[in-house]
């Protein structure tokens, strides 16, 4: 049934196919756009269920240059998370799915809610760091031998120069010629693959749950590190990127030998134009930020792995 004021949000042929996957009597209560997704949009779906309330997230792709790219992103998605439930981190339980947008008008992602919050500015940058590292170290554990999504750059490679916008040229040189050399051997296991803080959500200072997992791949532990390395030089500052690097050493144990090649594949690969402030981070409380900050920021961060 749909009761909600909210509805006109969401086309009644969709809403049928939440409820639908749900429950046959469903309700649905209320409905509201999560903020912070940049290439899909987000719902979060209040129903109930007999005397009983569940919250559940709706994700709409629409992004078609994306779904070009990966047509089978919704399955992507669902796979995902029946991989991840065999973790001990927290993460949303698949409901349904359309690869197509056949049943609901477009491709959809439909999953439980997690309970928790994305924290930006937390009370203890230690505490959130080390929760952070030991996290990301527990989704690592999983093994993805036969997972049939594998990593690949976001960057062509063979085609990519050191940025225009950098005073550092010769510096920058220096990580071209690095990225395109050879990669160190790992051994892969499952990655988040854009794994930041604005995807984790925290309840009573401890990470709750980990979400957004439609990229998750097989692949080495070091991409997931390094992605959230460049996240963290570029919203804070280098030193918190290395606190989580000793942080997440320390949770992983033997079984990861740092390489900084990944950190600069890492880096290399969200180099697309100017740098920019992430939108999702407004959303999240983060302002006074700017461009040219995040400017300043990467160059620092480069020069600190040249440094290693």
């Amino acid at each position: 049934m749909i009761t909600s004021d909210s509805k006109d949000q969401l086309s009644d042929r969709m809403l049928q196919w939440v409820i639908d996957a749900v429950h046959p009597q469903a309700v649905v209560r209320s409905i509201q756009r999560l903020h912070g997704g940049m290439s899909s949009i987000m719902h979060s779906i209040v129903l109930h269920v007999n005397d009983d309330e569940l919250k559940v997230v709706l994700r709409q792709v629409d992004n078609a240059e994306w779904l070009q790219e990966e047509p089978d992103l919704a399955l992507h998605e669902a796979e995902s998370l029946r991989l991840v439930a065999q973790t001990a981190v927290p993460t949303p339980r698949i409901l349904a799915y359309d690869v197509t947008g056949d049943s609901c008008g477009i491709p959809a992602v439909l999953m439980t809610q997690l309970a928790g919050t994305v924290v930006l500015r937390p009370p203890s940058m230690e505490s959130w760091i080390d929760g952070l590292a030991e996290t990301l170290a527990q989704i690592h554990k999983v093994e993805a031998d036969h997972f049939t999504w594998t990593y690949f750059t976001y960057q062509d490679l063979s085609t990519f120069e050191s940025p225009s916008w950098s005073t550092y040229t010769e510096c920058w040189d220096k990580v071209v010629a690095l990225v395109k050399g050879p990669q160190p051997k790992a051994k892969p296991s499952l990655i988040h693959r854009d794994y930041h803080p604005a995807n984790v959500v925290w309840k009573d200072g401890k990470a709750s749950g980990v979400v957004d997992w439609v990229n998750a791949c097989r692949g080495p532990a070091g991409i997931d590190v390094g992605h959230c390395r460049v996240d963290l030089a570029q919203l804070y500052d280098v030193e918190t990127a290395d606190a989580f690097l000793k942080a997440y050493m320390k949770y992983a144990g033997p079984s990861f030998q740092y390489e900084p090649y990944w950190d600069l594949l890492s880096l290399v690969d969200i180099l697309f134009g100017q740098p920019t402030v992430y939108a999702g981070w407004a959303a999240f409380g983060v302002n006074g930020l700017t461009d040219a900050l995040m400017a300043e920021r990467l160059d620092n961060y480069m020069l600190s792995l040249l440094s290693k």
